[in-house]
């Protein structure tokens, strides 16, 4: 009778905590669970007042992180001009400020801490040429097909930015 009321009350628990937590949260956040592409939903930088949109109300971004340890990442600002010349060599000073200002990318190698919840990426190559070499931590919270990335000390410096990504289907 006791294993009977064992069993019982370990079932119960286990259906209870299956209906209690959200299913993202539920498991652990590993590599595996990070593999695959992602489209930018959106990314804010800093709090309160100070909250901004440095890519704009609805920046477009590709987020790639393969099964081997490797991430590239494309950011851009929905709507920045095209250079007139036709040429991306040939900008005008206010296209290329507004080409940089409007966008940012790298690619490198990535690991995942489980227990921080933590992104490292080491990163080989970037437009912003003060990434290149340099090791990137990003705060996990991945809750279904929704990874959100905070990251404390962005390039643009104002506060630490959140960026909502969503798995691509």
């Amino acid at each position: 009778m006791n294993r009977i009321c064992t069993l019982t009350l370990a079932a119960t628990s286990l259906l209870f905590l299956t209906m209690v937590l959200p299913a993202g949260e539920a498991a652990a956040q590993s590599a595996k669970d990070l593999v695959g592409s992602w489209t930018l939903v959106s990314l804010t930088a800093g709090e309160g007042d100070k909250k901004s949109e440095p890519y704009g109300p609805s920046p477009h971004g590709l987020m790639m992180i393969d099964a081997s340890g490797r991430f590239s990442i494309t950011i851009a600002r929905k709507g920045v001009p095209k250079f007139a010349g036709n040429s991306r060599t040939k900008g005008t000073p206010e296209e290329n400020q507004a080409a940089v200002h409007g966008s940012i990318a790298y690619f490198g190698k990535y690991t995942v801490s489980e227990a921080d919840k933590m992104l490292s990426m080491t990163v080989e190559a970037s437009n912003y040429p003060n990434f290149e070499g340099s090791s990137q931590k990003r705060l996990i919270a991945l809750k279904g097909d929704e990874l959100t990335l905070t990251n404390p000390n962005p390039s643009a410096g104002g506060g630490a930015a959140t960026q909502v990504w969503r798995r691509a289907k």
